[in-house]
């Protein structure tokens, strides 16, 4: 069953999704070019690369964004504190990032929907209510930790932050609220060439090349593995993916009006943006591994606001500046996209217009959302005597309960033919999934686990929750085969359409999904790891701030 399509001049049958906002229906207008609403494809290298343009955008963006505050000061701690030994584990994380992203790509193009909305739709108002809250929250504090890089940034600078925040949240707002998607895109990639000083800053502290390539592929980790070195591992898994990216880049994706005609290239653009993101990752951690190797800082991470300090030291005043540019810089483009993938996800609950198209008076309750929050995220670092410290450890610990959750939902929503039709996930691609599910899993209960008690033996937690995941895996698998056996290959019903031209019917009319028994244990054992956790969470952050 297929939605409504429309007929290019030509007379090829275009796929239209279901969308939930009129906006989300023309042109794509990137900050590169444009590509017509009733456009069927391009063809010759120049067609192609025109194409290409166009539909750059979603994918780079998300992947930059998440090279945020956080990111850049765990991707210095890293360097600083065990030199290169851990660039391996970024180059892991390539695929983690492609394939997570990738299914939410063919989520965006094929319905329509953003993904709080799919949620509440297929598993119900509790488990709709649970993500959507917890996102809103995880979000508002990670929002916290960017503006409180915003004043490490220009704090280096001698700025006061009653003038640096302030000023950081009324640009976010005017490049939000200009009424014009291209507009806002564009802007987004003066971001994204920002973080490029990376590069001449990796020049200035003067790496050992032969040293790099060596770490980046042959595992290790200086100085052996230990509670600290296990927990900065973990530390940088959670700041490279994050929950808010599944959101944001299928908002966005609906946002610039990308079907599935052109779903390949919004593919490329994900790739693109994984090996830019992980690239830049790597040279923070090989710009203080060199900067601070052998000095009386090396393994003396403060926060970032002191590795600028450190590079003006060792390195020269010129390396202090480019890094708390590059901090400042990411510190603006994380706060503008989690912010805004906080926008879109209110839209998608309250059933309000959330387009970038529009402008303040056609959507006032998108644009207020996102006003709200950034205002609401800067005055808080204004606070005197704020507990910063206790939002940036719940930071991490939130993202480390919620991203388990939200890739359940995306590996369930990615197998539902109600959703995706013949665009459901091939079983390789399960497999694959499920395995970064298990290990993002298992990551999630160290990080918890000494969150709440900061004297556990990591090394042996660590070594014990593996032993279970194996042991989980392949209960999980021997279920899956004998549900598959037992039910036999769900077929769709009735004549299908080509695979280009399906996208899902209007949401509302979709069958409730049936869950295999394996699916529906899982989700039983998720809740109660979920109530378990944010009830020590809360917990213990009552006891940081007492």
């Amino acid at each position: 069953m297929s939605d409504e399509t429309q007929r290019a001049p030509d007379g090829a049958s275009v796929a239209t999704p279901a969308v939930l906002d009129s906006a989300h229906i023309g042109d794509i207008k990137g900050a590169f070019g444009t590509i017509g609403q009733h456009e069927v494809g391009r063809t010759g290298l120049r067609g192609r690369v025109l194409a290409m343009l166009a539909v750059l955008g979603p994918g780079i963006i998300v992947m930059v964004g998440d090279n945020d505050a956080g990111g850049v000061a765990t991707y210095s701690q890293a360097g600083q504190k065990y030199g290169t030994s851990l660039l391996w584990v970024l180059v892991l994380l390539v695929p983690v990032l492609i394939v997570n992203q990738e299914m939410v790509i063919r989520l965006g193009a094929v319905t329509g929907v953003g993904h709080g909305k799919l949620i509440f739709e297929r598993f119900g108002k509790f488990w709709g209510a649970f993500s959507v809250i917890d996102l809103f929250i995880l979000n508002f504090l990670t929002i916290v930790t960017e503006f409180i890089g915003v004043d490490l940034a220009l704090g280096y600078f001698g700025v006061s932050k009653y003038i640096s925040v302030p000023l950081a949240a009324l640009l976010l707002i005017a490049v939000t609220a200009s009424g014009s998607f291209r507009r806002w895109e564009r802007f987004m990639f003066v971001f994204v060439a920002a973080n490029l000083l990376v590069i001449p800053l990796a020049f200035l502290s003067h790496p050992s090349a032969t040293t790099i390539a060596h770490h980046t592929v042959v595992p290790g980790i200086a100085g052996g593995t230990n509670s600290t070195s296990i927990l900065l591992i973990i530390a940088i898994v959670g700041t490279t993916v994050a929950p808010w990216q599944l959101f944001f880049q299928q908002s966005n994706i609906i946002d610039k009006r990308i079907t599935t005609r052109w779903i390949n290239y919004e593919r490329l653009d994900t790739v693109l943006g994984s090996v830019i993101t992980v690239a830049g990752a790597g040279l923070l951690v090989v710009i203080c591994a060199a900067a601070f190797g052998g000095t009386s800082l090396a393994g003396h991470f403060t926060d970032a606001g002191g590795v600028a300090a450190g590079l003006r030291s060792h390195v020269g005043g010129a390396a202090g500046s480019m890094y708390a540019i590059v901090l400042l810089n990411a510190s603006l483009i994380g706060a503008g996209a989690v912010t805004l993938a906080t926008s879109y996800a209110v839209g998608d609950t309250f059933g309000i217009r959330h387009s970038l198209h529009r402008g303040l008076r056609d959507a006032k309750g998108f644009y207020a959302s996102f006003a709200g929050v950034v205002a609401l995220a800067a005055g808080i670092v204004l606070i005197p005597q704020a507990p910063l410290g206790v939002i940036t450890t719940a930071v991490q610990a939130l993202a480390g309960v919620l991203l388990p959750s939200a890739s359940v939902f995306l590996l369930v929503l990615c197998n539902d033919r109600e959703v995706l039709g013949p665009w459901v996930n091939r079983a390789w691609l399960n497999a694959l999934a499920v395995l970064i599910l298990g290990v993002l899993l298992m990551l999630s209960g160290i990080l918890m686990a000494t969150t709440l008690f900061p004297s556990i033996n990591v090394t042996q937690l660590t070594i014990e929750l593996a032993i279970v995941l194996a042991v989980g895996l392949v209960g999980f698998a021997i279920a899956a085969v004998a549900s598959r056996r037992r039910t036999g290959p769900v077929a769709p019903s009735g004549p299908q359409p080509p695979r280009e031209s399906w996208t899902m019917p209007q949401i509302a009319l979709l069958n409730r999904p049936k869950l295999a028994r394996p699916v529906k244990l899982a989700m039983w054992v998720l809740r109660a790891y979920l109530v378990v956790a944010v009830v020590l969470l809360v917990v213990k952050a009552v006891q940081l701030s007492g």
